[in-house]
């Protein structure tokens, strides 16, 4: 009797198998192929050859981890970080550098491929998105930016992050990304009992915050702390959002008064910062049109919107309510009389949307409020892609687009575009 057929690229957990990389995918991993199979690894560089473990099969596609090198990408470096390099076995690197054993330049090219690739296969449309550098970043190596860390903790009290797609803490010495202040405040060494997490955060004045948590982190008020951009403060609550990396705030607001149209958006009219936060694009509205702007910032989080009112009082149109971005539209579009929709048409939109994007339904609303210009702020390519299909199907183009790189040594990209009629 013969043997029983195996078809052709079928592979099996636990298989090691060798790969030719040959691309970069979303979400910080590399493609390779396995005799026609897809097979997504991480830790590697298009043109390497690599040693991998499979570890799940789904119909079209494997993942694995990286084992080896066979043979070296000329753009592979010592990883910047030594808890997260291929060195190690896999469930014991550090998540959140997984572009760190490449050489800067390189990646930026690969998250400009993923970018236009994004736009392409999603969004439908072919353009070039170089990705640019941010002040300083070049110097330090992509090193010593961010300005927020959160570490977890094992049973043992040590401090780490994650492994990548796990829940595992993995206990680290260093925390090369962070700013030199979160790494000279970082007691690495020392056992954390009773702790279930760690907040390091550095505020623009150079102040370190070292917060400690015992169970799942608190939500709510807690102290009201000061942030600067372009010499502008900016109230927010010690544990709100901001943006991580040490010059994306003034980058990203320099990025959306540059994209702004001030020609085709009148300042009388309706202005929307929808995810608004404590009010920096609604700021950045304002002193884009002037003084007589009219501005309302749009946020879940009602602390946020409190701390907006206030970082926005200097502008009497301007204003922050309270809800869900969806919601908020939805009841706008029942309540707007006719003088207010043609304030909104002469206005700006700005979106600042989560990770998943604003999606269909937000998307169908501001497009309903026919405005003079829509800013996308996007901090993932697929998700940018999607929503601008989604408004290319509404009648509305890309009129400009910049990408950057805030988050260097990982996989992640910054985007700011415009969209008119």
């Amino acid at each position: 009797m013969s043997a029983p057929h195996t078809p052709r690229g079928q592979i099996q957990p636990g298989q090691i198998v060798e790969l030719t990389i040959d691309n970069v995918a979303h979400g910080g991993r590399f493609v390779g192929r396995h005799e026609g199979r897809v097979v997504f690894v991480p830790d590697t560089i298009p043109g390497e050859t690599v040693r991998a473990q499979v570890v799940d099969v789904k119909k079209s596609f494997a993942t694995a981890v990286a084992l080896d090198v066979v043979e070296a990408s000329p753009d592979r470096v010592p990883h910047v970080w030594a808890e997260a390099s291929i060195d190690r076995l896999p469930a014991e690197r550090a998540g959140g550098a997984e572009f760190g054993h490449i050489a800067l330049p390189r990646q930026r090219q690969l998250k400009q491929r993923v970018i236009e690739d994004a736009l392409e296969r999603t969004g439908g449309m072919t353009r070039e998105v170089p990705v640019a550098a941010a002040p300083g970043d070049d110097a330090r190596g992509g090193l010593a930016w961010r300005t927020r860390v959160r570490l977890h903790v094992d049973d043992r009290g040590r401090q780490g992050p994650f492994a990548p797609r796990s829940h595992e803490v993995v206990p680290v010495t260093s925390l090369p990304l962070a700013t030199e202040g979160i790494q000279r405040s970082a007691q690495l060494d020392q056992p954390l009992p009773r702790v279930t997490a760690v907040d390091y955060v550095e505020w623009s004045e150079g102040e370190v915050d070292v917060i400690a948590m015992e169970g799942e982190p608190e939500r709510g008020r807690t102290d009201t702390i000061v942030e600067t951009v372009n010499g502008r403060e900016f109230q927010l609550d010690r544990s709100g959002f901001w943006q991580v990396h040490r010059e994306a705030p003034a980058l990203l607001t320099d990025a959306v008064r540059r994209a702004i149209d001030v020609d085709r958006v009148d300042a009388a009219g309706w202005s929307l910062d929808l995810y608004g936060g404590v009010g920096l694009f609604a700021a950045t509205i304002a002193e884009a049109l002037g003084e007589r702007t009219r501005v309302t910032s749009v946020e879940a989080d009602e602390v946020a919107t409190d701390h907006a009112s206030e970082n926005l009082a200097e502008w009497l149109g301007a204003s922050a309510e309270t809800g869900r971005v969806d919601r908020w539209l939805r009841e706008l579009g029942k309540r707007a009389s006719r003088a207010e929709r043609e304030r909104l048409s002469r206005g700006l939109v700005v979106l600042d949307p989560p990770r998943a994007g604003a999606g269909r339904d937000v998307i169908e609303q501001v497009v309903g409020l026919e405005p003079a210009q829509i800013v996308y702020v996007a901090c993932d390519p697929v998700a940018l892609a999607r929503d601008a299909k989604l408004l290319a199907e509404a009648g509305w183009q890309v009129d400009s687009l910049e990408a950057f790189d805030l988050f260097p040594h990982t996989h992640h990209i910054e985007a700011v575009a415009s969209f008119r009629r």
